[in-house]
């Protein structure tokens, strides 16, 4: 039997990079999946590429910031497939600067997107898993929410709070049998991150003390997020899933 067979997963983000990988990856192990994201054009492509391959999607918009797009988003993905059993909070966006060169925009616009969106997603499914019985909520963090680096102290701060909203909300929900754990990916090949892997010296300084010495591709973290969605991962709650190549491990 495949891994999410039966399974109704919303992934945010999904037109492109990791999002896309997961989508794919979660129909192919049965889920109907809703490819969401503000990116109308590209959500369409995969969830007809996911057709084509034999599986069931739909392309939904959603500005993860906004509740009435969430809300917008769940409601046509329950009249497509029913009640949503999975969400993945996946989109985030990148700032590269130190604090002094951090605007207040800049600043306001990654916590839209990258915090206040896995709020909204979050709190916008709780009503549908509470109706199919129970569910998995996967937020994608970071490995810079565990551990600090140089010229990102927006995104670091964005993504070490995806960390512990995960674990409170796993602590409240858990009566309910929704589980909630949090990812937390190294250096990954991705549109965020290619031109700086395209420079060598850009790519060794983003990979640092990472062990295995080079980015992994958007797949191997789509199969660790895959589990964290699957029943396999039935005792798994409020946990960190570290795949970052060893980064974290020196």
């Amino acid at each position: 039997m495949k891994r999410l067979q039966g399974k109704t997963a919303l992934i945010s983000g999904a037109a492109k990079g990791m999002g896309s990988a997961e989508a794919r990856i979660f129909a192919a192990e049965g889920a109907q999946v809703i490819v969401a994201d503000v990116d109308d054009a590209g959500a369409s492509a995969v969830a007809k590429d996911i057709e084509n391959a034999g599986g069931r999607a739909a392309a939904v918009h959603l500005d993860v910031s906004d509740a009435a797009s969430w809300q917008n988003a769940i409601a046509e993905g329950n009249k497509a497939f029913g009640n949503i059993n999975v969400l993945v909070n996946n989109a985030g966006i990148l700032v590269m600067k130190p604090v002094q060169d951090t605007t207040e925009d800049d600043w306001d616009k990654i916590f839209a997107i990258n915090t206040k969106g896995v709020f909204l997603g979050t709190k916008a499914v709780l009503e549908n898993m509470k109706a199919a019985g129970g569910g998995a909520i996967v937020n994608i963090s970071s490995i810079y929410g565990l551990v600090g680096a140089p010229s990102s102290a927006a995104y670091q701060a964005t993504k070490g709070a995806v960390r512990l909203f995960t674990k409170a909300t796993a602590v409240d929900y858990a009566e309910f049998n929704i589980r909630v754990n949090s990812v937390h990916p190294g250096v990954i090949r991705t549109a965020m991150t290619q031109d700086i892997l395209a420079d060598p010296s850009g790519q060794k300084e983003i990979l640092g003390t990472t062990i295995l010495q080079r980015p992994a591709e958007p797949e191997e973290v789509a199969r660790a997020v895959l589990f964290l969605a699957s029943d396999e991962a039935s005792f798994m709650t409020g946990s960190e899933m570290v795949v970052d190549g060893g980064y974290t491990a020196q």
